[in-house]
């Protein structure tokens, strides 16, 4: 098993629980990943920075605003107590040894344990809403409260505030005080369902961010996320989930896969209860984490999960029923590329415009290095919705939308370039020895040679606005939107489980 750096970490994922824990704490497993991540930092990064004090003060400060950014929970004491930290944390990266890290993660849960029960409790009296009193969203930049009274004092402005958005929405008062209080309860649980693993994937990446926002550790279950994302497939039933009030409930039935074909399972149902094979244990799972259970159903394509579900809007104590689907390969449609036919009238001529929408650059890494011919990619489905606008009659000119496209696999935009302009430089990169790289199509033919526009907004990133800019500078398309995000490196992945998590690189 293993973790994935996305400069880029992952590992086998541990076994399922649902109990809490007072005070967490590193495990064995986690002190090889800190010392082969810090390894390869200094080893692979483009920086190639040591790992030293300053890098250990910058990631205290980025472990400290990634638990409470908008200073709402730590104390000024408790932040003072932080400073021992200052010039440890790259040690505690080098060596493994975590105390640290954990050390300032649950003092944080103890603070915010306070804050949930205080928010609660404002609850018994109703606000006095004719105070002429204002309450601050944003405190990135306000200074730590120095006591558990100031505190409190910001915790009743921001129930106040959270109370008087409801009223105005013409709630009563006991019907804003029974969704806050809900709101809260769940904020509640939700903390207390924090794993070890949660903690270290979050001072691992305040360790990444230090040396560029975009690199990334990713825990053994984010990197199944990713390379969910990027192969727009995966091996389960098809069904999309959500916890509504603790229950985990199918919010749509997604086509192709088994929970579609055998009709049991519908939306809004209740699972409560998963269990393995035809005849797994149960394990109730009423008020899990939604990716605790999401882990549970999920599984290798041709083995069977068994479901307790309770039918939606049912009274609690409803009949139940049992279903037993298979797991197959579900491909994400709704996140492939899709096209769209506008008709538009120009005087007395009717004009065909090909819309391409093109939500992200994919491609299944995993089915094309095990020589799947047939492997899924960006590149592969608009050459073949561009085939199937021809087919249909054609099209008067084609508009690509990369709008909200955050970008994706590298090679990916150097393919799409290729259905649109013959071989050539797509671009250059350089390593950090000074060594430049220069990427090219290659001549396979062009799909599409007719008029072609490219849409882009703030949101276009990475592989995008290569694809856009190489289009612009070949004078191939006309780029139109907002400026783009403005993105320029290359990140590289490593999946950790290529090294012995026993011993370092």
């Amino acid at each position: 098993g293993a973790c994935a750096l996305r400069l880029g970490a992952w590992q086998a994922p541990s076994q399922v629980a649902s109990a809490t824990q007072t005070d967490l704490g590193q495990t064995e497993r986690q002190g090889k990943v800190a010392r082969l991540v810090g390894s390869m930092f200094e080893r692979s990064h483009y920086r190639q920075a040591p790992i030293n004090d300053p890098v250990s003060s910058l990631v205290l400060d980025r472990y400290v605003e990634s638990l409470d950014g908008n200073r709402s929970y730590f104390l000024a004491s408790d932040v003072a107590e932080f400073e021992r930290y200052r010039y440890q944390l790259d040690d505690a990266v080098s060596t493994g040894k975590l105390d640290a890290a954990f050390a300032i993660y649950n003092r944080f849960q103890a603070r915010n344990r306070e804050r949930m029960a205080f928010a609660l409790d404002s609850l018994k009296k109703e606000p006095d809403f004719t105070l002429d009193e204002s309450f601050d969203f944003d405190r990135e930049d306000a200074p730590w409260a120095t006591s558990t009274a100031e505190l409190d004092e910001l915790w009743r402005m921001r129930v106040k505030n959270d109370a008087l958005s409801l009223m105005l929405a013409d709630k009563t008062w006991p019907e804003t005080r029974d969704v806050l209080q809900k709101r809260y309860e769940r904020a509640a649980k939700r903390s207390e369902q924090v794993t070890s693993d949660d903690v270290f994937e979050n001072f691992m990446n305040a360790f990444a961010h230090v040396f560029d926002p975009h690199s990334s550790y990713f825990s053994p279950r984010n990197s199944e996320e990713y390379r969910i994302q990027m192969s727009l497939s995966y091996e389960g039933i098809g069904a999309s989930l959500q916890v509504v009030d603790d229950y985990v409930t199918v919010m749509e039935i997604l086509p192709g896969g088994s929970a579609q074909e055998s009709g049991e399972l519908k939306a809004t149902d209740r699972i409560l209860s998963v269990g393995q094979g035809k005849d797994g244990e149960l394990v109730d799972v009423v008020g899990w984490r939604l990716d605790d259970v999401v882990q549970l159903i999920r599984g290798p394509g041709g083995s069977s999960v068994r479901l307790l579900v309770q039918s939606g809007g049912a009274a609690p104590g409803a009949a139940e029923r049992k279903v037993v689907l298979p797991r197959k390969k579900i491909t994400l449609e709704t996140q492939a590329a899709k096209k769209n036919l506008k008709k538009i009238k120009r005087g007395d001529k009717e004009l065909r415009i090909g819309v391409i929408t093109v939500p992200s650059f994919y491609q299944d890494f995993n089915a094309r290095s095990s020589g799947d011919e047939d492997y899924r990619s960006t590149t592969r489905d608009v050459r073949r919705l561009i085939e199937e606008l021809d087919k249909d009659g054609g099209v008067d000119g084609l508009v690509l939308d990369l709008r909200e496209n955050g970008g994706g696999h590298l090679s990916e935009a150097i393919g799409l370039v290729n259905l649109f302009v013959a071989k050539g430089p797509v671009v250059q990169l350089r390593e950090t020895g000074g060594r430049v790289e220069v990427l090219e199509s290659e001549d396979q033919g062009v799909a599409y040679s007719g008029p072609l526009t490219i849409l882009v907004d703030r949101f276009s990133a990475s592989a995008s606005e290569i694809f856009a800019a190489a289009m612009q500078d070949y004078g191939r398309g006309v780029v139109i939107g907002q400026e783009t995000y403005g993105k320029g490196s290359v990140q590289n992945l490593y999946p950790l489980d290529r090294y012995a998590l026993g011993q370092d690189p």
